[in-house]
Parts: C-alpha cells; sequence; structure tokens
C-alpha cells in the first residue's frame, strides 16, 4: 500500500471533520476508508457520516459543495478531494429492492451504523485519528468474514445489490462469507433480477478485474447467480484476463459504451479465426488480436511479434492509392479499385510481391491493364 498518499488523504479528511466540529457538528470517517486503512490497502474514496443535515453542510463550506442532494448526502470538493458527506439517518422505506425512498434524520452515530450493509464497514475515526468500533467490525476483519449489520434476510431484501456487493468485498479483499451471508444469498437471489443491468455490471467489473477474480466466480458459481445475473457462460468462462475479452466470452445483454461494444463483438471474432495468418492478423489492431490469442491460449509476446512484422498494417501503408492506381490504369473510380486494392493488401501481407511502387505498378499492369 502506498501509505504515504493514504496519510495525505487522511490528513485533509481529518481537516475536514475539525470543520464540522468547530462549527459545533460531529462528524466521522466511516465505512471503507477506515476498514482499508486498518487492512493496509490503497484507498481513494473517503464517506463522512455527521449530525449536519445538507443545508448546514452547505453552510460550513459554502463555496466546495454540489448543489443537488440525494438520500440525506452532499458532495464536498475540498484541497482537491471529493468527500460524500451523508447526515446520520434511519432508513424507513426501500424502493425497488434499491432504493431508500423514505427516512428521517437522526443525531446518533450508533443508531446511524445500524442501517449500513456489512459490520466491516462499519468502523469510524474522530478528529483525533482514533478508531471508534461500535458493532465489533474488527473482529471481522480479523476473522476475514463478512457478517451484515443486523439480519442478512433483511438487509438483502431492503437493497438486493448487497449480495453482489457482499460478493464483490469478499474477492477484492479475499474475505469469507459468513454462512449467514452465503444462505440469505441462496434464498434472496431471485431479486437480482430486479436490478439493472448498469447496477450489476459495476459490481461484476469490480469483481472481473480483481486478482482474485477466480476466488469471485467460484463464489458467484457455488451461490448459483449465474441464471439470475443472466450469465449462462459464466461456468465456461476459462479467461481470466482483459475485461472486454470475459465480457466477450460471457456473451451477454449487459449494457456497453459502443466503443466496448465494438471491442467485444471484434474479439468474439477474432477468437474464433486463426491469428497467426497474416491476412487475419492484418484485419484487427493489435489491442483485440492480443485479447483474441490470449483467449486462443497464444502468447501475447508472439502475437506482438507477429503483429509488428506485418509487411503492412493498414491500406494507408499499400505504396500505391487509389488515384495513382485510376492513373495507371486510365479508368474511373469504381468497384474495380477496391477490388485491386484487395488484392493488393493480400499480395503484400502474403509476401508474394513488395510493397514497392514499381513492383505494385507491374502487377498491377500484369493483371488488370487491359490490352
Amino acid at each position: 500500500m502506498d501509505r504515504k498518499n493514504n496519510k495525505k488523504l487522511l490528513e485533509k479528511s481529518l481537516t475536514v471533520l475539525k470543520k464540522f466540529e468547530e462549527a459545533g457538528f460531529q462528524a466521522y470517517i466511516v465505512g471503507g476508508f477506515v476498514r482499508d486503512w486498518k487492512l493496509r490497502r490503497q484507498t481513494s474514496d473517503v464517506d463522512i457520516a455527521t449530525n449536519a443535515t445538507p443545508k448546514e453542510i452547505r453552510e460550513i463550506f459554502p463555496e466546495n459543495c454540489l448543489p443537488k442532494e440525494e438520500y440525506g448526502s452532499v458532495t464536498l470538493f475540498f484541497q482537491g478531494t471529493a468527500f460524500d458527506i451523508t447526515t446520520f439517518r434511519r432508513e424507513i422505506t426501500y424502493q425497488d429492492y434499491r432504493k431508500p425512498v423514505e427516512f428521517e434524520y437522526i443525531d446518533k452515530l450508533e443508531q446511524d451504523l445500524t442501517r449500513r450493509d456489512f459490520l466491516m464497514n462499519t468502523l469510524c475515526m474522530d478528529s483525533s485519528g482514533k478508531i471508534i468500533d461500535h458493532l465489533n467490525a474488527m473482529n471481522d476483519i480479523k476473522t476475514k468474514t463478512i457478517h451484515t449489520v443486523g439480519p442478512s434476510n433483511e438487509k438483502f431484501q431492503q437493497d438486493a445489490l448487497r449480495m453482489l456487493r457482499a460478493i464483490r468485498f469478499a474477492t477484492v479483499l479475499h474475505f469469507k462469507l459468513s454462512q449467514e451471508v452465503k444462505e440469505a444469498i441462496l434464498s434472496n437471489r431471485f431479486l437480482l433480477k430486479k436490478l439493472s443491468y448498469e447496477r450489476k455490471r459495476k459490481e461484476l467489473d469490480k469483481i472481473f478485474t480483481s486478482k482474485n477474480i477466480r476466488y469471485g466466480i467460484s463464489l458467484l458459481l457455488e451461490l448459483g447467480l449465474e441464471e439470475y445475473l443472466d450469465l449462462p457462460n459464466l461456468p465456461k468462462l476459462r479467461y481470466y484476463g482483459d475485461l472486454c475479452g470475459i465480457w466477450a466470452i460471457l456473451d451477454t445483454k449487459y449494457p456497453f459504451t459502443k466503443n466496448e461494444s465494438q471491442i467485444i463483438h471484434l474479439v468474439q471474432q477474432a477468437s474464433k479465426e486463426n491469428l497467426k495468418d497474416p491476412r487475419v492478423l492484418y484485419r484487427y489492431d493489435l489491442y483485440v488480436a492480443m485479447i483474441a490469442a490470449d483467449i486462443q491460449g497464444i502468447s501475447k509476446k508472439e502475437i506482438t511479434k507477429r503483429y509488428n512484422h506485418l509487411p503492412i498494417q493498414s491500406r494507408k501503408e499499400i505504396a500505391l492509392d487509389g488515384n495513382e492506381i485510376m492513373n495507371l490504369l486510365e479508368v474511373k473510380e469504381g468497384p474495380l479499385i477496391k477490388e485491386i486494392l484487395e488484392d493488393l493488401e493480400e499480395q503484400i501481407l502474403m509476401r508474394k510481391i513488395k510493397n514497392k511502387k514499381l513492383d505494385l505498378k507491374k502487377y498491377i499492369v500484369k493483371h488488370y491493364k487491359k490490352c
């Protein structure tokens, strides 16, 4: 862990806490930052809980808060860092098995902690840097076990995404799920169908990019989540490299950007072809070719070497362009020019002719010049 960067972030965070206290309010660092601090893990996000309301937070930091608040939260920008600040609250009603839509502000940190997801995320830190552990979170951190705060069934029925978050935390931190958490996931996994693909993909991406990806996938399969996550190819997944490559194998209905969709489609095509054929390799850029090669079990080093040794890597590199061919043959633009360029690509790639103007002109005259 880069302890130096974490220490700088901690110093900024403690300064924010002190500003709350100077204004007469309580404030604590909560959740992931404190957990990761104890685990000596690099972290970049800081959540702060306070008894100040969003209106009062904006009065303390009038120039630094985003105007929009959601679920009693405010984003504060302080010394170049974004802090998520949430008012102590009790959540009363959830909607769509995901969003708290009715809540009330409270004044006690201990009560606020009981609404949170997992015990390990209830560690707090005060403005002096002292760790506060009201719910015995340190026991879970020491035993590397994930328990929910309160009954797991109730927590997952309130917010079904917590099931995926539990697996994501287990994967990234290399923790185990408690038996109660596992049983509650098995009982409530059908609720995952009710969540948006966007929400589910964010958690899955973190699992798929973790160094412990195999462990994460084993948990997803152990709990039989492939059906409820619409990942029928998950049991067949044997590739643990690039994220686009993983999604290409999974072949799902999950949403992707236009660029991601294009890459995934190309990887799916390329992984079925003979990448040692220079004509095949030529059709794909090096990034796509390396992912496809990795899926096929071909070394990236070998594919990179083959790609770099191609006589040409794009049509623009052909020594003759379309205008020169038209002048040479004394013809107008049309399908013939495209046919000739494709033929030249083939001949050059297979090293049957050299990519030099004179050689290309001789070839064109011999094969395409009308007598």
